[in-house]
């Protein structure tokens, strides 16, 4: 037997001093293991103490079939396992946690507005002309010099920059008559 299942031993013999052993081996490893699981470190520690006193109250068997930290593991994983089937709609939030879940609200937010207003820019380049909603998808969403939507769409430069100037005026346009007004133009 290893020192655990020799302290719970003494434990189930009525030496409290044993279990006392079993919580100062094992608790710190416990509660990293259920932060695993559980994604919160604040609940992880909440279940290594239900882990505790559910063994300290219902004093389960240990058959030896495994190592001792095993079987107190897999107790551990059970109980929260449990937890997280009942709360399975609940999130929990430290106090300390508030402040950078404000700031992911904030971000959320923005990546919103952002994702709208692509979806807004996509709509108005839709009723562009073809070359106007070429020259600016080759520009602005795949990165290319004017040289090279020249080359691209065989023309001179001097037209690439031409129907650049008009494509951006046209879609701005289009996006003002839906009442967006989109900065990057």
């Amino acid at each position: 037997m290893d020192n655990g299942a020799c302290s719970y031993r003494r434990f189930l013999d009525g030496d409290d001093e044993g279990f006392v052993e079993i919580i100062r081996i094992y608790k710190d490893g416990m509660i990293l293991y259920l932060c695993g699981i559980t994604g919160n470190i604040y609940l992880a520690e909440d279940l290594t103490e239900d882990t505790f006193v559910k063994i300290i109250t219902k004093k389960p068997k240990f058959a030896g079939k495994s190592t001792f930290k095993t079987w107190l593991y897999a107790i551990a994983r059970n109980v929260a396992l449990d937890y997280l089937r009942k709360n399975k709609g609940v999130v929990l939030v430290s106090t300390e946690d508030i402040h950078s879940l404000a700031g992911d609200m904030e971000s959320l937010e923005r990546a919103y507005i952002k994702e709208e207003e692509k979806i807004e820019l996509h709509r108005a380049m839709d009723n562009l002309i073809p070359d106007y909603r070429q020259v600016l998808w080759l520009v602005y969403f795949e990165g290319f010099t004017a040289k090279e939507v020249a080359d691209v769409m065989h023309k001179s430069l001097h037209s690439v920059e031409t129907l650049l100037y008009r494509a951006k005026r046209s879609l701005k346009a289009e996006l003002e008559k839906g009442g967006f007004v989109y900065e990057g133009l």
